[in-house]
């Protein structure tokens, strides 16, 4: 005959725990409240819930259990998933020999224990332990685990990035360690962006493209005029990446919607480099383009350029002279300003006063009057323009003739006895003269006040360290050129393999091709009779202008560069 269970109001009386009048009052009140006499003793404050336990586990036979005093390996709080040991506050304290020990705070939930009996394929040896210190054993055990499986991980991601780092790749391992790091911490999201910026400066590149799109970040830096790929930053980094380059560049940062420049100032080794900042609203979100203005960009002079000898002697001619308008064209980022700014530099002497009008002034040269155009405020072109001529200049730079207004005045300018340098967006020499006439400017203004024009285009160089003969060139692009079979037995054709010194593109630096016209009485009649281009670049060739072709032939000719950049930059006539 099974022994009959004692009552749990008995077990407490005769272990002098509750006194008689308080259990009697205690089972009226659990019979009104439907409530266990066990809870009901523990609402009345009358015994501690460690003592119900130990009372409990005497009541129904089973063995009582601390959990504070036992330790737990973590392979064995793992055998049951988290969510039901949190749901049914039961904790595993050890597995031996297909049997597991196993704490519970309900003696009665039956079916969780037939359910892990089931799942583990085990035997359970179930003590009773106080429901409070389980539910905290469990909490404290899960974070436990989860401090050694990030230290694990964090162990390895470090490991992983120190060895991709060793293999070259720093930027992707700067990338690991920002995607790994707390949400807190902003250091590894500061350290990407420096490294960021610091390779772009090393490898040479004079813009650093962050373009976020559907599924990444594509990070491209443009080296000696031509954009590569650098790496891919996950998306989830997007919002933390642009946030840093638009705080180091003192913009809104909670302004997403509309476009906003900035700058940075940094100092790389030992040079101050200034950077000027643009981001612009996209449909995956802003791209941020970084232009790096290296100190030493515009201190090449007039030498380093890449004019011939003979265009040497012309360009300095020209900028020599007393007054009139000379003017260089291109396209963007064709090396318009760098030239206009060796011309300056070649000129800035203390007898001379110089004055500039800029949008924006990138470099700042001592001796020279720099103004910022500034059309929030009405700074513009020609406000500035009216007033300089106010301040007895000899030479002034206009950095681009943008419409008819402010051709006039430079022309007025020039006509008035100043030497008047600018720019002009033009694909050729001659397209400059229709294109000033088309602004509304008087054609006999225009052949009366420009000396020179001058186009030109930035072409890359081949690497020396890896310069070699091109046994097979590109024959679509010489028959482009005009270089027959006979002219590359003469003058052999070479070409860059590739190497670490070029990041294996065969090219190295840049310099310019130039085409100059020289305004004669001829081409001056022209411009006045408003003549098409077509007749102007004749007369120009006939008076002896080198097209950007022709310059580049005589480049390739003497190994400077190859036909393929030639074709790249420069018009062909098929």
């Amino acid at each position: 005959m099974a022994k009959k269970r004692r009552h749990l109001g008995e077990i407490l009386y005769k272990a002098g725990l509750v006194d008689k009048e308080s259990i009697i009052n205690a089972i009226k009140t659990s019979k009104s409240n439907h409530k266990q006499l066990g809870q009901v003793l523990l609402d009345l404050g009358l015994i501690e819930e460690e003592t119900l336990t130990k009372a409990l586990a005497k009541q129904f036979g089973m063995k009582y259990v601390d959990v504070d005093k036992i330790t737990i390996p973590a392979e064995t709080i793992n055998l049951i998933p988290e969510d039901l040991i949190k749901r049914h506050n039961i904790l595993p304290l050890s597995m031996s020999n297909g049997r597991l020990n196993l704490a519970v705070s309900d003696r009665l939930d039956l079916d969780t224990m037939d359910a892990i009996r089931f799942r583990l394929n085990a035997e359970l040896d179930c003590s009773l332990g106080n429901p409070s210190k389980i539910n905290s054993k469990i909490q404290d055990s899960f974070e436990q685990a989860k401090e050694k499986e990030d230290d694990k991980l964090k162990y390895s991601i470090d490991a992983t990035a120190a060895e991709l780092a060793e293999a070259g790749h720093e930027l992707q391992a700067e990338v690991l360690r920002a995607e790994s790091a707390d949400d807190g911490d902003d250091a590894p999201i500061i350290r990407l962006v420096n490294l960021i910026i610091d390779n772009a400066y090393h490898v040479r590149a004079s813009d650093i493209h962050v373009e976020p799109m559907t599924d990444r970040i594509r990070i491209r830096y443009r080296v000696d005029g031509v954009c590569m790929e650098k790496d891919s930053i996950p998306k989830n980094m997007q919002a933390p990446l642009i946030t840093r380059l638009k705080i180091l560049s003192g913009m809104d940062i909670a302004e997403k919607r509309l476009p906003q420049d900035g700058r940075i100032k940094r100092t790389i080794g030992s040079e101050d480099v200034d950077f000027r900042v643009s981001a612009l609203p996209g449909y995956h979100g802003e791209s941020v383009v970084l232009r790096i203005l290296r100190p030493d960009a515009v201190n090449i002079g007039i030498r380093a350029l890449g004019f011939g000898q003979d265009d040497y002697e012309h360009f300095q001619r020209i900028i020599k002279r007393p007054n009139g308008i000379f003017l260089v064209t291109g396209p963007t980022g064709s090396g318009k300003t760098t030239t206009l700014y060796a011309a300056l530099q070649e000129l800035n002497n203390p007898d001379k006063k110089i004055i500039t009008a800029e949008d924006p002034v990138e470099y700042n040269f001592a001796g020279m009057n720099q103004c910022q155009i500034r059309d929030d405020i009405g700074l513009t072109f020609e406000k500035i323009l009216r007033s300089m001529l106010r301040q007895a200049p000899n030479i002034i730079l206009i950095g681009e003739i943008r419409d008819g207004i402010v051709a006039d005045i430079a022309i007025q300018a020039a006509l008035t006895g100043h030497l008047v340098f600018s720019t002009l967006h033009t694909n050729d020499a001659c397209s400059a003269i229709t294109r000033l006439v088309d602004m509304g400017v008087k054609p006999f203004l225009v052949a009366s006040s420009i000396q020179a024009i001058m186009a030109q285009r930035l072409i890359r160089l081949i690497c020396p360290n890896c310069k070699t003969i091109d046994k097979n060139p590109n024959p679509e692009h010489l028959r482009l050129l005009g270089i027959t079979p006979e002219d590359t037995k003469n003058h052999p054709i070479y070409k860059g393999d590739g190497c670490s010194q070029c990041q294996g593109s065969g090219y190295k630096g840049r310099a310019g091709a130039f085409e100059m016209l020289e305004l004669n009485n001829e081409i001056r009649e022209l411009a006045f009779a408003k003549a098409p281009t077509t007749e102007l670049r004749k007369a120009a060739i006939a008076g002896g202008m080198k097209s950007l072709v022709e310059d580049g032939k005589i480049k390739i000719f003497n190994g400077t560069t190859t036909p393929d950049e030639i074709v790249r930059i420069a018009q062909t006539e098929d």
